[in-house]
């Protein structure tokens, strides 16, 4: 089984690109979407101990624990702590169930696998990227971010730069989803030939 990482910077359309293998039968691991679940399960005690603000409902809340982190970027690292091990024992189980499914590729949907070192889980990686103004204009039109929020984000993840010359595939969302969706048929004609 192939095991390939995906990532990209925020608003570069990482999300879009993950549906797309999706689509094409490939299945995708998304550690965002294991994020949410986990902060309405087993991370709720561990975060709220550490962040009591973010508790809210009996949950944690994503909006609240991004306004505490915003004013004291120190606690990511106690945030990552917490939640990471639990993302990666979500990820070993989907790569179990894969394997034992008979999955030819599989897609682990990571944010930050760089700068988590999560290139070492994979085989090859595909970085997603489109220019600075398509990938701020998507980035400032999400409800609720601001140019604060936005430069903050970017300062926790490695320059887009970084990413493509590390790559082994490189999907420009900048072109269009039709573009978007050839170049993703092609990585996956290129891995599985």
């Amino acid at each position: 089984m192939i095991v390939l990482g995906l990532t990209g910077s925020i608003g570069t359309g990482k999300s879009t690109t993950a549906a797309i293998f999706r689509d094409l039968g490939v299945p995708v691991h998304d550690a965002d979407a294991t994020v949410h679940h986990l902060y309405m399960g087993e991370a709720v005690q561990p975060v709220a101990a550490r962040f009591p603000g973010a508790l809210k409902n009996s949950v944690i809340d994503r909006k609240a624990l991004s306004a505490i982190l915003a004013g004291a970027p120190e606690g990511f690292r106690d945030l990552e702590a917490i939640i990471h091990p639990l993302v990666r024992a979500r990820e070993t189980a989907f790569l179990a169930t894969e394997r034992a499914k008979g999955s030819a590729l599989v897609v682990l949907d990571i944010p930050l696998l760089y700068e988590t070192g999560g290139e070492a889980r994979v085989d090859k990686v595909v970085v997603v990227t489109c220019d600075p103004q398509t990938q701020r204009a998507r980035v400032l039109a999400r409800p609720g971010m601001t140019e604060e929020k936005f430069q903050l984000i970017l300062s926790r993840q490695m320059p887009d730069s970084e990413k493509r010359r590390r790559a082994d595939f490189i999907i420009d969302t900048g072109r269009g989803l039709e573009a978007a969706h050839k170049q993703v048929e092609e990585v996956i004609a290129e891995i599985t030939s």
